[in-house]
C-alpha cells in the first residue's frame, strides 16, 4: 500500500540515462512514488519504465504524452513533481505545462536561456508553485564551485574547461555556465590580457562568459561528465577538477531537490540555494 503522504512524481525522459537513474531512485526512496513517466522514444512506449530502468516491474508504463500525465498528478492528494531530463529544445514548454498544471518541476535539462529562465520564474511566481532549475545535481560539483569562489580572491586568471558525452546536446554545459556566473557575481573582472591575441581558428580560445571569463567545452565518447576550473598566477596553477563515474552520484541531488521543491512557492536556480 503507498503512503499517503508520499510526493507524487513524474519522470519527463525516463528512457535516457539520467531519467532511468531518476526512477530508479524514486521507486527505492522513502517519502515518494512514481506515477507518472514519459519518454518521446518510440521503441519505449508502453513498457514498463522500472523494467527500463533495471529496478524492476513498478507498473508505470512508460508513455509520449505529458500533458496527460501531468493529469494525473494533479489527481493526488498532495502536489506532485515533475523532474525533467529531456532536451534543451522541449525543457520550456515542458516546465510551463507543469506549472499550469500545478505540479512542481525539478530540472535537470540545460540549455534554458536566460530570458526563458526569466520567464518561467514570473510564471511561477504568479502560480505560485515552486520550481527548481539544477545545473548540476552533485555535491561535489557544488563543493568544487564553492572552493572556485574562494579562490577567486587570490587569483586573476581563471578558466573553464567542461569534458562531457557526445550525446550531450548543448554547450557548454549547465554547470560550467553557472560557475562562471558565480565568479563574475564577485564583481571583479578576470584575465587582462598580456598580449594581443590571434585565433587562426574561430573558438580555439573557448567562448567568453561576463567579465572575460572563457569557457571550453569537450564532447568525446567515454566521458560522462567533468569539469576543471583552473587559475592562474606568475609561477603556479591552481586546479579544481570533479570527475562523475557514475550517474547514480546525482540521485542524492535529486531526491534533495524533490522534497525541497514541496516547500517553495517560486523558481529557485541551483543546487546550493536549498542546501
Amino acid at each position: 500500500m503507498v503512503n499517503e503522504a508520499a510526493i507524487p512524481v513524474v519522470v519527463n525522459g525516463a528512457g535516457g540515462k539520467m531519467g532511468r537513474e531518476a526512477v530508479k531512485a524514486v521507486a527505492q526512496a522513502e517519502g515518494m512514488v512514481l506515477v507518472g513517466a514519459v519518454d518521446l522514444n518510440p521503441n519505449l512506449l508502453g513498457q514498463d519504465a522500472g523494467v527500463v530502468a533495471g529496478c524492476g516491474e513498478l507498473e508505470v508504463p512508460i508513455l509520449n504524452d505529458l500533458q496527460s500525465i501531468l493529469v494525473v498528478a494533479t489527481q493526488e492528494e498532495i502536489q506532485g513533481v515533475m523532474v525533467d531530463f529531456t532536451h534543451p529544445d522541449g525543457v520550456y514548454d515542458n516546465v510551463r505545462s507543469a506549472i499550469a498544471y500545478g505540479v512542481r518541476p525539478v530540472v535537470g535539462t540545460t540549455g534554458l536561456t536566460p530570458e526563458q529562465i526569466k520567464e518561467l520564474a514570473e510564471f511561477a511566481e504568479k502560480a505560485t508553485t515552486g520550481v527548481l532549475i539544477v545545473p548540476n545535481f552533485s555535491i561535489g560539483v557544488i563543493l568544487m564551485q564553492q572552493a572556485a569562489l574562494q579562490a577567486a580572491k587570490y587569483f586573476d586568471h581563471v578558466e573553464i574547461i567542461e569534458l562531457h558525452h557526445n550525446q550531450k546536446a548543448d554547450a557548454p554545459s549547465g554547470t560550467a555556465i553557472k560557475t562562471a556566473q558565480m565568479l563574475a557575481e564577485l564583481g571583479k573582472t578576470y584575465n587582462p590580457p598580456s598580449v594581443a591575441e590571434t585565433e587562426h581558428l574561430a573558438g580555439a580560445r573557448g567562448s567568453v562568459g561576463d567579465e572575460n571569463i572563457r569557457i571550453h567545452s569537450v564532447r568525446l565518447p567515454g566521458l560522462i561528465a567533468h569539469q576543471e576550473v583552473l587559475f592562474g598566477s606568475p609561477g603556479q596553477i591552481y586546479t579544481l577538477r570533479h570527475d562523475t563515474s557514475d550517474r547514480a552520484s546525482f540521485m542524492p541531488g535529486v531526491l534533495l531537490a524533490i522534497r525541497k521543491v514541496t516547500e517553495l512557492k517560486s523558481l529557485v536556480y541551483g543546487l546550493e540555494k536549498i542546501l
